[in-house]
């Protein structure tokens, strides 16, 4: 889970799972945890996955062929609402073959693409490694879609932008 969150790919594009060892094999595991990931938190997911385990995360890969096929019909369907794309450049997403010609080209799936964020040294858990950074240009992204800052002030005021407890 670790490697996910910091995103270490060891330079290399994300491409095929080796036929031994699986998904993050060729990954070490690093000295210590990243400032998003406390003990607490680690022990909650051990917990929790041993109590349920951990086969609806696994589904979504196992089932994404037929994802391809369900969601063929609306493959070409763009996303018409004013949009921020925030990105990270750490993420193992962003290393998959061909993520950075989508991203490059994301204004033609998106044509009111108001702005890309790219958090430098942030992997995918980009809300929980950098909360603050995310909240203030998700409420920068809506004043200035909004043109006035009265109700957005309003309802930050009434907000905690702080994780949840877990």
């Amino acid at each position: 889970m670790q490697h996910i969150m910091e995103g270490r790919t060891l330079g290399r594009e994300i491409d095929m799972v080796p036929r031994r060892g699986g998904f993050l094999s060729r990954l070490k595991n690093p000295a210590s945890l990243p400032h998003s990931l406390s003990e607490a938190d680690v022990d909650f997911y051990i917990s929790d996955f041993a109590r349920t385990g951990f086969r609806g995360g696994l589904n979504w890969y196992r089932n994404m062929d037929r994802n391809w096929e369900l969601l063929a019909p609306v493959s070409e369907v763009q996303v018409t609402v004013p949009a921020l794309y925030i990105a990270r450049d750490r993420d193992l997403v962003l290393a998959i073959r061909g993520m950075d010609q989508i991203v490059a080209n994301l204004s033609k799936f998106v044509p009111q693409l108001r702005g890309t964020l790219l958090l430098p040294g942030c992997g995918h858990w980009t809300q929980q490694e950098r909360a603050q950074e995310v909240n203030q240009a998700m409420l920068d992204f809506v004043r200035r879609l909004q043109g006035s800052t009265k109700s957005v002030d309003c309802f930050i005021d009434r907000c905690s932008c702080s994780p949840p407890p877990y």
